[in-house]
């Protein structure tokens, strides 16, 4: 009599092929439990937020990434005077807005760069701009603008955010490179590279722009309460975008990403801050 002989290989793929889904299934599982885990409010955005850092790690890092950074960009200004400049600017928003109610240990640095025209915080409270954009600014509540729009992001936590949301969307890479892999067809490493872009970019983009537009009234909380006009942002933002002409755009676009209509977000924020309009008073 005939006898069907099983096809051990057709088998032994389909075995290989459920043990994979379930490996891609556990490393899945493992990375959104971590991620949703690591919850934890904070009191100045009133937001719970994922982080993948503790207070004391996020300062840590910054500390030991300072000096690299700063070496990046030609060192520190060498003008005492100019940095007391911004350090007395830094202090007026740290010690009369909401900034105050934190323990991050706020630190402003001038860079001696003239050339790209940039800011940036790094976790845990330490700032930097540039002499390229000081030099352009031309009031000292446009400065505050911009180092309280700094403070915003250090404030927020954006990134241990954001280092949480990598860790995320590797894990979930993983889990799909290894669900999709085929060992029968080698070209199929095309696809999951495509795939796992697809995740990390999807789990990664909405955050940074939110990022930035939460960093802009924030920044602009922080200045109003420590007596600065809220609109001086409004003419940084003009000055940098004057600043990009047809040769290209400042760093600081390149590093804070800059969604449509920015200008007009934070003149919203502007009439939502002050429904009655701007006090009189307040520094430009």
């Amino acid at each position: 009599m005939y006898r069907r002989v099983p096809n051990t290989s057709s088998n032994r793929r389909g075995r290989f092929s459920i043990g994979r889904i379930l490996v891609a299934l556990v490393i899945a599982g493992v990375s959104l439990f971590t991620y949703f885990a690591s919850s934890e409010f904070n009191p100045i955005t009133g937001e719970t937020q994922q982080v993948a850092l503790s207070p004391d790690q996020e300062i840590a890092m910054g500390l030991q990434a300072a000096p690299q950074m700063a070496q990046m960009h030609g060192g520190l200004h060498r003008d005492e005077d100019l940095q007391a400049y911004l350090d007395a600017v830094c202090a007026r928003l740290m010690d009369n807005s909401e900034v105050s109610q934190t323990d991050w240990p706020f630190d402003c640095h001038l860079l001696a760069d003239r050339e790209t025209i940039n800011a940036f915080a790094l976790p845990g409270g330490q700032m930097f701009i540039t002499a390229a954009l000081f030099e352009r600014l031309e009031t000292e509540g446009q400065l505050a603008g911009i180092m309280a729009h700094e403070m915003g992001h250090v404030v927020a936590r954006h990134a241990a955010e954001q280092l949480a949301e990598q860790r995320l969307a590797q894990g979930l890479s993983g889990a799909a490179v290894i669900a999709a892999y085929d060992p029968e067809n080698p070209n199929s490493g095309l696809t999951t590279q495509q795939l796992s872009a697809l995740i990390s970019h999807l789990v990664t983009l909405k955050y940074g722009r939110d990022d930035e537009l939460q960093s802009d009234r924030l920044g602009l909380q922080f200045m109003a309460e420590a007596g600065y006009d809220p609109r001086a942002l409004v003419e940084v933002m003009e000055i940098l975008a004057e600043a990009s002409g047809p040769g290209g755009q400042p760093e600081f676009f390149s590093t804070h990403p800059n969604p449509d209509n920015r200008i007009e977000r934070i003149r919203a924020a502007i009439e939502s801050l002050y429904p009655n309009g701007v006090p009189a008073g307040l520094e430009p």
